[in-house]
């Protein structure tokens, strides 16, 4: 028979190296604070998001628009269309600035033609004027001259020709009337008014005059009669 082979006797307990140990042991209490850890960190960005984040400031009050001219423009002509396609009006300057706030427009050395439906045609000058943005309502200023020019009606009879004249007048293309607080000098055909304030409304063709108002009244000759001089 052949020899039975004794039973191996088990390894030993070899003893771990200490590195092993060590790493152990840490990846232990790693696993016990990773939590903690990881809480810290998602902490820490935040703050940092606080941090970095534009604040906002809330809406202060609104600042006042200011009056400046956003364009300007020199040697220039302006020409206003009525929806039909007839022409309202044209004015003409040395200069103009314009103004967002108000939407109008301040002209040197203004000239001014406006139309009215019928054809009436209505002159403005003066040393400086303010429109608006169509031209319905223009204030002169300086040497402000109105004219109107005459007007024949339908049934033939003749309106004469008016001019105001005045340091500051106020006008309105679309009503036909014209407005100052200033003295005022008018003049319609050879008659001749003056009056401290005054206000004229063409359409229902009346003129008030306030203050001390004086008025020359030239008689109209008859037919076929000479004129006589003025006295």
């Amino acid at each position: 028979m052949s020899p039975t082979a004794a039973p191996t006797p088990p390894a030993p307990n070899r003893p771990r190296p200490p590195a092993l140990r060590v790493a152990r042991l840490c990846a232990d209490h790693l696993s016990i604070y990773l939590p903690v850890i990881l809480m810290a960190v998602l902490a820490l960005g935040t703050y940092w998001l606080v941090r970095t984040t534009p604040v906002f400031a809330p809406a202060g009050p609104a600042q006042a628009v200011r009056h400046d001219p956003d364009y300007f423009m020199r040697d220039f002509a302006v020409k206003t269309f009525a929806p039909d396609g007839r022409l309202k009006s044209e004015v003409r300057g040395t200069e103009g600035r314009h103004y967002p706030d108000t939407d109008t427009l301040e002209i040197d050395q203004v000239h001014m033609r406006s139309y009215s439906a019928e054809g009436h045609v209505t002159v403005a000058t003066a040393k400086r004027a303010l429109s608006n943005s169509d031209s319905s309502e223009v204030q002169l200023f300086g040497n402000a001259v109105v004219v109107r020019e005459p007007i024949t009606q339908a049934n033939g009879r003749e309106i004469p020709r008016m001019e105001f004249r005045s340091e500051f007048l106020h006008a309105f293309t679309d009503t036909e009337r014209v407005k100052s607080h200033l003295p005022v000098e008018l003049i319609r055909g050879n008659d001749r008014f003056t009056g401290d304030a005054m206000d004229f409304d063409n359409l229902e063709r009346v003129i008030e005059l306030r203050g001390r108002v004086h008025g020359t009244l030239v008689p109209t000759p008859a037919a076929g009669a000479a004129p006589k001089p003025a006295r």
